[in-house]
């Protein structure tokens, strides 16, 4: 896994959304054991306090669980996975009508062209 990284932004808040993506997308399944703490921040080259944190945020949202002795895991909840899936796509689907409004771009336009993009990736 690469970990992109900008400076610009809190590091554990982007960590989180890699993680996110990393659990929405099955690189890690349910109920797969995640790597210690350690050994993710060593990955990202981040300060395990920070990961640490990112894990603790992704607990409280419930997409990670902890079990004392063995360590954190990737929720059970398939649905809580699902509704984080869609919750991300609708907000890249906001943003990218909202650049597109910018540009000028109607309804019938934005439909066209993710038509066109569409039949490119097929």
């Amino acid at each position: 896994m690469s970990w992109i990284l900008d400076d610009n932004r809190p590091i554990y808040i982007q960590l989180v959304e890699q993680i996110q993506m990393m659990i929405i997308t099955g690189f890690y399944p349910l109920e797969s054991k995640l790597p210690s703490v350690r050994d993710m921040a060593s990955e990202a080259s981040v300060n395990p306090n920070t990961m640490q944190r990112a894990f603790a945020q992704l607990e409280a949202e419930g997409l990670l669980y902890s079990d004392r002795t063995k360590g954190r895991f990737v929720t059970k909840d398939k649905e809580k996975i699902m509704k984080i899936k869609n919750e991300l796509a609708i907000s890249d689907t906001k943003n990218y009508i909202k650049k597109m409004k910018e540009l000028g771009c109607d309804k019938n336009q934005i439909e066209n062209l993710i038509d066109a993009a569409m039949k490119e990736e097929q």
